[in-house]
């Protein structure tokens, strides 16, 4: 068994595609039409067509239902953040986790649920530039000195 790719359940594709493109970077790689896969491997299918897959009427599918959301990683969390003024708008402010990463989320135009975090290894290199030794790090951050000191190469 193989995880391939996860699908979203679009309303209208090309306003997806835009999202997709110009808030988050990802481009087409291959266009079906009513199934798109964009670079990262998300595909996004059409309403329609994933209704009729399901045997289900539109009125059953509930968009923005709060119970799961895409996941993605940023190095450049900051720059991140500063590209999403005008474009896009979080529905929580940004935060930082426990472990030290900060995440922001969003919604797509579907309100599918979209997390950014700041890459783990940025997250280390953030902390050893604020002067934390790498035993420092792996105990805020709860993780094995290994992996910090693999990040920190």
């Amino acid at each position: 068994m193989k995880l391939k790719n996860p699908l979203l359940a679009v309303r209208d594709m090309e306003r997806s595609k835009t999202f997709y493109r110009e808030v988050l970077g990802l481009h087409v790689v291959m266009d079906f039409g009513a199934n798109v896969t964009l670079t990262g491997g998300l595909c996004l299918q059409t309403l329609d067509t994933w209704t009729d897959f399901l045997g289900k009427e539109a009125e059953e599918i509930r968009f923005g239902a709060n119970d799961s959301e895409v996941y993605f990683e940023e190095d450049d969390f900051d720059g991140f953040l500063a590209s999403l003024v005008g474009c896009a708008d979080p529905f929580l402010p940004p935060l930082e986790h426990r472990g030290g990463q900060r995440v922001v989320r969003l919604y797509d135009p579907d309100r599918h649920i979209i997390e950014v975090g700041e890459n783990m290894k940025s997250v280390c290199r953030r902390f050893r530039d604020q002067g934390m030794t790498p035993e420092q790090i792996a105990a805020r951050m709860e993780v094995p000195l290994k992996f910090v000191t693999g990040c920190l190469r």
